[in-house]
């Protein structure tokens, strides 16, 4: 009994189009091996310089935090004394940005919704640190100007810390639930940022029309 290809190809032929199908198909399934591996391997770096980074800025927050007056009166008395030219505030001297440098190189293969919050905490750590060398430079010929700059610095204190947090949350939701977490975690911040501004707008469009209004009965005009 004949094969059915034995009338369009002889045996020999029919077994090495056999063995090259094989082959074929080996090397597809050695590829598609490969590509899973280098995406787990992928997958497991991206995962590992988050964690790096997380641990880093999570650091760097809590002494940051310690460093931070949320009294209005007692940062003002700082200012104070620094205009008066008796007391230069202890500024620090580390970026605290380790990690960061060593892996600056690779930033971009962090998820895209991890690199503005990141990148972003970072730069201003690299400015702070700049205004920093900056005030002890000016602090004694130049009071007038260190007192200016350090009063950006403190406002420079409160956008860092409130962007360390941001980069924390994002990238702790980033590595327990990859996208589908970061997505729930920016809806939620949207629905409360909505809610904010519905419950904040009558007062601020009351405000508006009173002063508007007092603008009118001024004869002048103010």
């Amino acid at each position: 009994m004949t094969a059915p290809l034995d009338n369009i190809l002889a045996p020999p032929a029919q077994q090495a189009m056999i063995a090259g199908l094989f082959l074929a198909v080996g090397w597809w399934v050695v590829a598609w091996q490969n590509h899973r591996r280098d995406a787990r391997l992928r997958d497991e770096r991206v995962a590992d310089i988050q964690r790096a980074l997380l641990a880093e800025i999570r650091a760097h927050v809590a002494a940051l935090e310690g460093q931070t007056l949320d009294d209005a009166i007692a940062r003002e008395a700082l200012v104070a004394r620094l205009a008066g030219g008796g007391h230069v505030p202890i500024l620090p001297h580390d970026a605290n940005d380790r990690i960061f440098r060593a892996i600056v190189a690779d930033v971009h293969v962090l998820p895209e919704w991890a690199i503005d919050p990141v990148v972003r905490y970072y730069r201003l750590l690299a400015v702070r640190g700049a205004l920093a060398q900056d005030i002890r430079s000016n602090a004694a010929e130049h009071p007038a100007r260190a007192t200016e700059m350090f009063r950006d610095y403190l406002t420079l204190n409160d956008e860092t810390l409130s962007i360390g947090h941001k980069a924390m949350i994002v990238l702790t939701a980033s590595l327990e639930g990859g996208r589908t977490a970061v997505e729930a975690l920016f809806a939620a911040a949207q629905r409360h940022e909505t809610a904010r501004i519905a419950a904040s707008l009558p007062v601020e469009l009351a405000e508006l029309r009173a002063g508007l209004s007092r603008r009118s009965l001024d004869p002048r005009g103010r």
